[in-house]
């Protein structure tokens, strides 16, 4: 397994993407990047450790275990989340059916009420268990959702600008994305208000290569309007597994699949 610092990774842009002819297509540059971000393999598991820290500096921790499916390469995709720590959050589960042409289903278990909840289209993009990360980050929001255009290209970066066709259902006015020109990984995005300020960033913090594929293992959700921050830190990463259709489904949010949730054998 090989490590990648940001700065390593912008070093070998470079000199990989020097030769190489730019892209101006600000739509297969989103497609790329969405492939890049959320279709390595044709499924894919990982553990996930989150640290969420307020304005104060008071900090929670959160550990779960991401399942992934994809129907069709770069299409429809399901996606089970299951908490494994801390033990106020233990069993608690989600549950994804992500779909290109039409809003996501997304179920959310509760197990203390055993309570399967329908989160609602308008839901998405709000606190993802009190994180500062929102149930739409977790599968990804649709490229076909928003408008898209390129910038800038500089030496390492396809720079974008993009605005919500949907102004209504979201409570940004545009956002911005840096997506590496080597491996079109989103390193950063920036969201503004209707009034221009930044209030939001997303950043890549660590990208490891696992399997010849450059995958995000730490990212960062700062809050810059309220204070505080998520980290999100990946760990036992694993694609192309091999995981059934049959654990997508409801029955798995009140009894989740260990067999597909236990760390793999060093």
């Amino acid at each position: 397994m090989r490590k990648f610092a940001i700065q390593s990774l912008i070093l070998l842009s470079l000199s990989a993407v020097a030769a190489a002819e730019d892209l101006s297509d600000a739509d297969e540059i989103v497609s790329r990047a969405n492939l890049a971000a959320y279709y390595v393999g044709a499924d894919g598991r990982s553990e996930v450790r989150m640290i969420i820290s307020d304005a104060q500096g008071r900090q929670q921790r959160r550990q779960f275990t991401v399942l992934r499916r994809d129907v069709a390469e770069g299409g429809d995709q399901q996606f089970l989340v299951v908490f494994s720590q801390p033990s106020d959050v233990r069993g608690t589960a989600f549950l994804v059916d992500k779909h290109v042409d039409r809003d996501d289903d997304r179920w959310l278990y509760l197990p203390g009420l055993d309570l399967v909840k329908r989160i609602s289209a308008g839901d998405k993009r709000t606190s993802f268990v009190g994180a500062h990360y929102f149930y739409e980050d977790v599968s990804g929001r649709r490229p076909s959702d928003d408008s898209h255009e390129l910038i800038e290209t500089t030496d390492a970066f396809y720079v974008l600008r993009h605005e919500p066709k949907d102004a209504a259902t979201v409570e940004f006015a545009s956002y911005t994305t840096w997506i590496d020109k080597l491996t079109f990984l989103p390193m950063k995005i920036e969201y503004r208000n209707s009034a221009g300020k930044e209030y939001r960033r997303v950043e890549v913090v660590e990208v490891q290569e696992f399997g010849g594929h450059p995958t995000v293992t730490t990212s960062r959700v700062m809050d810059l309007a309220g204070g505080g921050q998520t980290d999100m830190q990946f760990r036992y990463i694993q694609y192309d597994v091999g995981i059934p259709q049959d654990i997508f489904t409801e029955r798995s949010l009140r009894t989740p699949p260990r067999e597909w949730l236990e760390r793999p054998a060093e």
